[in-house]
């Protein structure tokens, strides 16, 4: 069992610590808003401190998942940072999506400093950061990985190592070009049901066991025919990693045809007050 610190107890964040805290590990918490650490701490017992290098003191892990680069940067740096607390040797796991950029302008200060730096972004949303069945993906030194992965297992289903600093988040952009274009075509495929007057729960059930089939479909498709776009992963966060995927496609020299134009979508979604629904509220520009 490992000292750790998280930092960032949102809807991923939260639940993520409990299941550090429920595998016996030694947790201490952080957020900006006080209150959900004091909400933490209530439910689940331990510590939680004032600042992210006071969390961070004598922590072989520190764990973060936090919003974009400029808050990744400010939880990491500066006399109140996570890295003016960690001793050296210790580990920085980053869970959260950001630019591989910043990831790796932030892992050459860590390493500077003698701490290990892991980029491991999750998928699986907030279903799977309650139920401790997260995918992660990690970049990094091999020695750093090989230490957080047992730590990081606590809410993991599967956790692969996939290259360099950097790759956790170049492979998370696969998954949300994926998540983009998948969750365009269920929207079209169940708009063009509703319109051609088939029961589209019955024609998900024969057709989510052949090729077409997908998490999205399987999860999403009753509560997308039913208007509720109330489950995890907010359009206006989508867009934020859509923008990361879009500019590093430029810099590579990728193209990203599909993805850009589902952005748009999702920015008219956004236009009719949608920011907040989960991305499966695609479809209400089709009806």
């Amino acid at each position: 069992m490992a000292k750790v610190a998280f930092l960032g107890l949102g809807v991923m964040g939260f639940p993520m610590a409990g299941h550090l805290a429920a595998k016996g590990h030694e947790v201490t918490v952080w957020n900006r808003s006080p209150a959900k650490a004091e909400a933490w701490v209530a439910r689940h017992g331990h510590a939680r401190a004032e600042t992210a290098a006071a969390a961070a003191r004598g922590a072989e892990f520190v764990m973060a998942c936090v919003g974009n680069d400029d808050d990744l940067r400010q939880v990491c740096t500066g006399a109140e940072g996570a890295f003016a607390g960690m001793a050296k040797g210790a580990v920085f796991v980053d869970h959260t999506t950001v630019s591989a950029g910043v990831t790796r302008e932030l892992a050459a200060i860590a390493a500077g400093q003698g701490i290990g730096y892991v980029d491991a972004p999750v998928s699986g949303g907030q279903a799977g950061a309650e139920n401790g069945i997260l995918s992660v993906m990690c970049g990094g030194a091999e020695a750093d990985y090989a230490a957080a992965e047992p730590v990081i297992a606590a809410y993991a289903r599967i956790c692969r190592h996939l290259g360099p600093v950097g790759a956790g988040q170049l492979a998370k952009m696969m998954n949300q070009i994926c998540i983009a274009g998948l969750m365009q075509g269920l929207s079209e495929a169940l708009a063009f049901g509703q319109k051609a007057g088939l029961d589209g729960a019955a024609v998900v059930e024969v057709i989510s066991q052949g090729a077409a089939g997908s998490w999205q479909m399987v999860n999403r498709h009753k509560t997308m025919l039913e208007d509720r776009f109330d489950f995890g992963f907010a359009v206006d966060w989508m867009r934020k990693d859509l923008k990361i995927c879009l500019e590093t496609a430029d810099q590579i020299g990728a193209a990203l045809p599909v993805t850009a134009l589902v952005d748009q979508f999702y920015k008219d979604v956004q236009l009719m007050g949608g920011g907040r629904n989960d991305t499966s509220s695609l479809i209400r520009r089709l009806r």
